[in-house]
């Protein structure tokens, strides 16, 4: 009998909200416009709208309010948020890379997911829109390009050539950039839509990795054209490119930028033209630029109406430059021709003279200018902390620019610079000219939450971090209060809920009053950091735990303090030292027994003392661990003790004689809190939950031994956890700054399913690792190859349709036999058919169509590449049915495309394949002849609906005075009409 867990009325604990994070620092962040802002002026405003990554989720921030106005998530993905672009071509639409390879299209009006793309094997670095919105590049680090088409939902084709991560994608598409000066299109383009009759030349992609390389690629015949060393200095970590194409920047190490022009026209005409044997170079270096700050540059981007250029790298600082414009550029030449002009004057040579002179006018123009004469510093901007990405705000004022910060510390600010120039009277020493206009940190730490409480009535929690304590509302997640501290290690909720006790790293005690936002008293108690601290069962007297080898207990009083100058008294709460205990070695955790009987403390020297809480005095010595025991807790009935420790082992002990009864290997990492389920109601009293630094939080069975359940969820290291009061939820705080509650639901443990599901997952995953290795025999990887990847999804579809080709075939025959056989029996009974055609009352046709059009777009291809050969005959007797009945005709030319092209040569070697090839394509002929007869009558219709609508639209209006002109003028030129009788 399958054991469950639901006898003792124990639920499934799963994941419920996360709150407390504001960014992570995985991903890019992008600005966007407030279309829903009604005020004008708050539009011009240039506040906009913030989308960031934030662990698996994506956030969209009302930068000027703080709020948070959507959520996208998908319940499928539990991988972390690694790269977001947005279309040109239709603002709503984002593209969002994730840490598995995996990339979702999400429309942000109803924040839902519209397409599921799988084709990388390891995380996305970078994504890229075409400019008309159909086509998506994705690079990823594992080396490789993919170039997505949107419209059909599938993986077009892989491009490999780098040898390390993606870091930067662009396309180079002629839009404007294929234009001349004069505004004529260039011939490549011209001549394409010539021939074509449409602008659908596929254009070209720039990349660039870590591997030093800048590649352009030619998407119409999928290979690499031009290759340079991007970066002499080692990586290339970042990529920007102009918004006329012109020009493009590479980053990299000690702060150094490289600038290379990019001959558009020479590229989109390169494709008419037949190569002489001579190599044109279509990216040209131009020079270099180099930041202040000396650290690699991870970011930079031109701004979109191409005058700024923004660059930063791991520091908090944002560097602009300025692109000067041509007459500026003009003026510095003359500066500096007329300099040296008047340093050859001084020369002694006189032909020197005249031919320096001669040459520096020919050799001097805007073409061969110095990048240093074209691109100059603007101001640096001093960010809050350090910068994890940047975008440009897209105001209407052309006096200010806005820059969009997202920093590691949890924070997004938007900066303002103002674009005017300094003048010649302004000195240097002036502060440069931005400010901080808007910023969202309110709803978030800067730094890692260290621990976590909950009030008595688990309604609010309280979060500590280095310098911040937060007060949350539980239910709805809002901050209620900010309060600054010191370096916070523990905290505890005072009984009454209204006073807060911090401990901090320096060793004093610091209370907050929760109504009033203040600090009430900071207490110096002890000479080290204070690790732990707890209050007493009776809720009179508390007891703190500190490095400095000491436990000190406070009782809680309530004291008449003078006001000064008067003769009244205000009560004032205090924390009054009564008894301090001595040990060997610092304390790391201190837990008072829910009987007041015992206290225990957990020392650096692994061992773990219980003491009597009255007179203080050894009662037992729990020696196990091998390293240092970081927490402990103490079960409701006091019978229970358990430890955790760095070991990345949990030991129970017994608190009646010390006894250790159980010790298992519960972690990959060091464990850093345990907690027992404070109350017995539901027989679980002795189950504990146990939080570690390989991210997960596991729940556990103190009397079986046995592991409960696993939850997964943080993208870090989980540094603090709490359990309610009525042990409903957990709440639990991370390095990646995300604080997520596990709710108890209503489902029922069983652990044998608990564990087939692990078992499941380790299958699937190196099933999946096996299938993708896509490597030559040689060892070689083809420049392009197949942008699947094999996963489980498409693994389960491909058996679906091997399994309903079997039945369906089935069918078929048993259908045919009754038909021959009712021809000469006309009350023949039906045959005996699978119950799934008689349920659902379908041909086996309609079946296997149905099974089909179940499977994604997506992943369709990679579905079909399980079926055999074997499978390909079944398949296309189907194809040939499909065609004839003329049913989903798109779908059908897919699938029969892409298996043909898969299984050419066994096709075409097969004798019994040639007739059913036939029957598809006249069947196929036939129905596309209908559709192309159907679109070509629509199409007549259309455009006469549109030329009656036009003719209804159009009205003459005339002058009356001249009208009626006009009719006298015509009257007297009439000829008056004669009667003639004809008798």
């Amino acid at each position: 009998m399958v054991k469950s867990y639901f006898v003792n009325k124990n639920r499934k604990y799963e994941y419920s909200k996360t709150f407390g994070l504001i960014n992570s620092s995985f991903s890019n962040a992008l600005w966007a416009p407030d279309d829903g802002v009604q005020n004008a002026s708050l539009r011009q405003s240039g506040a906009g709208k913030a989308v960031v990554g934030a662990d698996e989720e994506v956030l969209c921030w009302d930068v000027k309010k703080g709020e948070l106005l959507s959520r996208w998530r998908d319940k499928e993905c539990a991988a972390e948020v690694t790269s977001i672009a947005q279309s040109d071509a239709d603002p709503d639409v984002f593209a969002v890379g994730y840490g598995d390879g995996s990339i979702r299209i999400w429309d942000a009006r109803i924040a839902t997911v519209i397409v599921n793309f799988n084709g990388h094997r390891s995380a996305v670095t970078v994504l890229a829109f075409g400019s008309d919105g159909s086509s998506l590049a994705s690079g990823s680090k594992d080396t490789d390009i993919i170039i997505w088409d949107l419209v059909a939902e599938v993986g077009l084709y892989k491009l490999r050539g780098h040898d390390n991560q993606i870091t930067g994608l662009q396309f180079l598409q002629h839009t404007a950039e294929a234009t001349g000066d004069d505004g004529e299109v260039g011939q490549g383009a011209q001549a394409n839509i010539l021939m074509n009759g449409v602008d659908d030349q596929p254009g070209f992609l720039l990349t660039t990795s870590k591997d030093a390389k800048i590649k352009i690629w030619n998407l119409d015949s999928q290979h690499c054209i031009e290759t340079h060393i991007a970066q002499s200095n080692g990586e290339c970590w970042a990529l920007a490119m102009s918004p006329d194409g012109s020009g493009c920047i590479t980053a990299g190490n000690d702060g150094e930028l490289k600038v290379w022009s990019i001959d558009i026209r020479g590229l989109m005409s390169s494709t008419l033209e037949i190569e002489d044997g001579q190599k044109q170079a279509y990216l040209k270096e131009r020079g270099f630029l180099h930041r202040q700050g000396k650290d690699r540059t991870i970011g930079v981007t031109f701004h979109p109406r191409g005058n700024y250029i923004a660059a930063h790298g791991s520091e908090k600082a944002i560097e602009l430059w300025r692109i000067r414009s041509e007459s500026e550029v003009q003026k510095t030449l003359a500066r500096k021709r007329k300099r040296r002009r008047e340093k050859l004057l001084t020369t002694q040579d006189g032909a020197l003279k005249d031919s320096l002179i001669n040459g520096d006018d020919v050799s001097e123009n805007l073409a061969t200018a110095d990048v240093a004469d074209i691109i100059v510093p603007h101001v640096i901007v001093r960010t809050g902390g350090k910068v994890r990405s940047i975008d440009w705000g897209r105001g209407r004022s052309s006096k200010v620019i806005s820059l969009l910060s997202a920093n590691s510390n949890n924070e997004l600010e938007l900066y303002s610079i103002s674009t005017k120039q300094l003048d010649k009277k302004k000195t240097s020493d002036e502060p440069p000219d931005y400010s901080r206009t808007f910023t969202v940190d309110l709803p978030g730490h800067r730094t890692d939450v260290r621990s976590v409480g909950l009030s008595s009535d688990d309604r609010m929690l309280a979060s500590s971090s280095n310098g911040s304590l937060k007060i949350w509302n539980v239910r709805t997640q809002n901050c209620i209060r900010t309060l600054d501290c010191g370096y916070a290690l523990c905290l505890y909720f005072l009984p009454g809920d209204k006073i807060v006790v911090v401990g901090n790293r320096n060793g004093e005690l610091e209370l907050f009053d929760i109504a009033s936002s203040t600090l009430i008293e900071t207490v110096k108690a002890h000479d080290g950091p204070i690790w732990t601290l707890h209050v007493h069962p009776d809720g009179r007297t508390m007891a703190t735990g500190s490095a400095d080898k000491s436990a000190k207990f406070f009782n809680f009083e309530v004291v008449q303090e003078e006001t000064p100058g008067t003769q009244r008294t205000t009560p004032r709460f205090k924390l009054v030292h009564t008894r301090t205990l001595k040990v060997s070695d610092d304390i790391l955790s201190l837990r008072f027994s829910p009987d007041s009987r015992l206290v225990a403390l957990s020392l650096l020297d692994n061992t773990v003392k219980v003491f009597f809480t009255d007179s203080l005095k050894l009662f037992l010595n729990l020696y196990g661990h091998k390293l240092p025991v970081l927490n402990m807790d103490i079960s409701y009935d006091s019978k229970l003790i358990v430890t955790c420790s760095a070991d990345k082992n949990v030991r129970i002990w017994g608190l009646d004689f010390g006894d250790c009864h159980k010790a298992f290997f519960a972690h990959q990492d060091s464990i850093m809190q345990v907690a027992f389920v404070p109350h017995n109601q539901d027989g679980n009293g002795h189950h504990f939950f146990s939080a570690s630094k390989d991210r997960v939080i596991k729940y556990w069975d103190g009397d079986k031994f046995e592991q409960i359940q696993k939850l997964e969820g943080h993208h870090g290291e989980v540094w603090a956890m709490t359990v309610s009061r009525t042990g409903e939820f957990l709440v639990t705080a991370s390095h990646d700054k995300s604080i997520r509650i596990w709710q108890r639901t209503d489902e029922q443990i069983f652990l044998e399913e608990e564990r087939e599901k692990e078992l499941e997952e380790l299958y699937e995953n190196t099933l999946t690792t096996s299938l993708d290795n896509d490597d030559d025999p040689g060892g070689e990887k083809a420049e392009i190859g197949p942008a699947g990847k094999q996963t489980s999804e498409t693994l389960m579809a491909g058996e679906k349709i091997v399994e309903a080709l079997e039945l369906g075939l089935a069918d078929l025959e048993v259908m045919r036999e009754w038909s021959q056989a009712k021809a000469t029996q006309p009350n023949l009974a039906p045959p005996d058919r699978h119950p799934i055609f008689l349920y659902t009352n379908i041909s086996a046709e309609a079946h296997v169509l149905n099974v089909v059009q179940k499977i994604k777009a997506a992943a369709l291809q990679d579905a079909l590449l399980v079926l055999s050969f074997t499978q390909v005959p079944p398949l296309f007797t189907f194809l040939q049915i499909w065609a004839e009945k003329q049913w989903s005709i798109p779908l059908t030319c897919r699938v029969l495309f892409f298996v043909l092209n898969i299984h050419h040569r066994q096709i075409v070697a097969s004798k019994t394949m040639r007739p059913m090839l036939d029957g598809v394509r006249r069947h196929l002929r036939r129905a596309l002849q209908r559709q192309k007869d159907e679109m070509g009558f629509n199409l007549a219709a259309l455009r006469f609906v549109g030329t009656r609508m036009r003719e209804k639209g159009e009205k003459d209006y005339v002058d009356e005075a001249v009208w009626e002109e006009e009719e006298e003028r015509a009257l007297k030129g009439r000829k008056k009409r004669g009667f003639v009788d004809v008798a």
